[in-house]
């Protein structure tokens, strides 16, 4: 799709510069050295083809050409709101496949966002420092939009799917671009209002569910999920009497032999 469309796309929506690419490594890295030289709050910088994206814990997201969207915005926010960006791309993600296609999206703490327990998107929110002070932030989000783009020969975490394979139809990838960061548009401003943490926390997937959290190298964490602190971290109840909370980790569905090992947690 040339550049042309994209911005015919996107007209009328108050961004910063969009930064169009054919093929890049990382639109992360981009963005980043953007962000150094300058670029205002809401650039863009966008790609038909990624081949070294970055996902959470150094994994690999890669875009084949005219398949999805791998994109990352510049933001400029104040210091106390970088704990909520993985939130707000999630969450703007998950909103748009509700309400423009009626799908049944779901946020998987802390960044994924999931059709029917499957991924279908990954955000990764970086922040970057001068000294103390903070340069801005950089929102990379990638959605697989056609079936091309699920990898077949790369081992996944969690299983993948595609919007167009949950959908049964054709997707325009500048449309649901545009979808989506008007949804982002409309939540950015309420990030330290508590509204996006309360519609995060109502699009948390597994919630009331026992799970397996995974942290570092250490055993699985069993628990039952309860929903998120106001710093956005993850809060388990591991039993009647004991309520944790994770500022990372890995979630992992339970199996059968777990949810009935542990009764006391069901609900």
């Amino acid at each position: 799709m040339p550049e042309n469309k994209w911005s015919t796309a996107l007209k009328n929506l108050p961004l910063g510069l969009l930064h169009y690419f054919d093929k890049v490594d990382s639109t992360n890295d981009i963005a980043t050295k953007l962000l150094n030289e300058g670029a205002p709050n809401l650039s863009i910088v966008l790609a038909n083809e990624q081949l070294k994206g970055r996902g959470r814990n150094n994994r690999t997201w890669v875009t084949p050409k005219d398949t999805a969207l791998a994109f990352s915005l510049i933001l400029r926010p104040e210091r106390e709101k970088i704990p909520l960006f993985s939130g707000l791309g999630s969450l703007a993600v998950c909103k748009t496949l509700q309400k423009k296609y009626s799908l049944p999206a779901k946020v998987k703490w802390p960044n994924d966002v999931l059709i029917n327990g499957k991924k279908v998107a990954g955000i990764l929110a970086e922040a970057h420092w001068l000294g103390n002070q903070l340069r801005g932030v950089i929102l990379g989000i990638g959605i697989n939009v056609t079936p091309q783009s699920v990898p077949v020969d790369i081992k996944l975490n969690f299983p993948a799917t595609s919007v167009e394979q949950e959908l049964g139809d054709e997707v325009s990838r500048a449309d649901l671009l545009r979808d989506v960061l008007v949804e982002l548009l409309e939540w950015y401003p309420r990030l330290n209002t508590g509204a996006l943490l309360q519609a995060w926390e109502e699009n948390l997937a597994y919630k009331g569910e026992i799970i397996r959290l995974s942290v570092g190298d250490d055993s699985p964490i069993r628990g039952r999920i309860l929903g998120l602190n106001p710093d956005a971290s993850l809060r388990l109840e591991l039993s009647p009497r004991e309520e944790k909370s994770f500022q990372v980790g890995e979630i992992h569905r339970a199996i059968a032999y777990e949810v009935c090992k542990y009764p006391h947690l069901h609900l």
